[in-house]
């Protein structure tokens, strides 16, 4: 037993709550990220919770998803066109009825695994506790326009550690990912858990440091908001660096939103 999939399948009963009073028209608001509507959010998040299954129960079926994936962008297919080559056609309710099913099925299989096996993913390999938390993390950063769309703030739980850790884990990748060399050690981390609690990773340092809210640590390195927008104290050339440019997500590097764009709406 680990506790991952058990912090996915709340991560994800808290969004179908969210979610669950909308209409079918509902679904049809856009969103701060790239104009996408919460139908593209929920069949995004759909999408790649069915390809990390594949991945932990049918390899062979996750590489021929995989392959049909790069195929269609290769000729041109944005990934929200390619995505939905794989999804029974659906938007609305019945979008999010199948997303929240599959989720809490796909959770259970997660629980029953070796946490320590390894399975495929669009890039490296990784074990099963790794891809399950990506996906834990994928469902809250995507939440997190969502929640801002409908105006809501969100209160989190201190599963967002598994996101923080993430976060700290993937330092080096960030700049590796940009074709950067990685600068020296990386910086002391001390954040304040939803619950009270203090999180710290890396050695203490009074000349490269981290510390704040864990929920806007999170933010930053999901690239749902701007550090600017945040209280986040970032000291060091080392660690300012980093936050500026912070991905914990795997793909092409992306830039973080503007200041002020991403903001729960009133």
């Amino acid at each position: 037993m680990f506790e991952q999939p058990n912090d996915f399948r709340e991560e994800s009963n808290a969004l179908h709550s969210l979610l669950s009073g909308l209409d079918d028209e509902g679904f049809e608001k856009r969103t701060q990220f790239k104009q996408w509507t919460l139908n593209d959010v929920v069949s995004h998040l759909h999408a790649w919770n069915i390809a990390a299954d594949l991945s932990l129960r049918d390899p062979e079926k996750f590489s021929a998803f995989r392959e049909k994936l790069f195929e269609d962008i290769g000729a041109g297919a944005t990934i929200r066109e390619a995505e939905r080559g794989w999804l029974e056609p659906c938007s609305g309710r019945a979008l999010l009825d199948a997303w929240h099913g599959f989720s809490r099925e796909m959770a259970n299989r997660f629980t029953d695994a070796d946490p320590k096996m390894r399975v495929q993913w669009a890039g490296p390999d990784m074990s099963v506790r790794s891809s399950i938390t990506a996906r834990l993390m994928e469902t809250w950063a995507h939440g997190q326009e969502i929640y801002d769309t409908l105006g809501v703030s969100r209160v989190d739980a201190d599963r967002i550690r598994n996101i923080a850790t993430l976060g700290v884990n993937t330092f080096g990748w960030t700049f590796i990912n940009r074709g950067l060399e990685v600068p020296g050690t990386a910086p002391h981390v001390c954040l304040t858990a939803p619950s009270g609690a203090v999180w710290t990773w890396n050695e203490p340092s009074d000349d490269a440091r981290v510390e704040g809210n864990a929920t806007e640590f999170c933010q930053v390195v999901t690239q749902v908001r701007a550090l600017g927008d945040t209280k986040l104290k970032v000291v060091g050339e080392v660690a300012e660096r980093w936050m500026s440019i912070a991905q914990c997500f795997a793909g092409a590097p992306e830039d973080p939103p503007a200041p002020g764009t991403r903001f729960t709406a009133n």
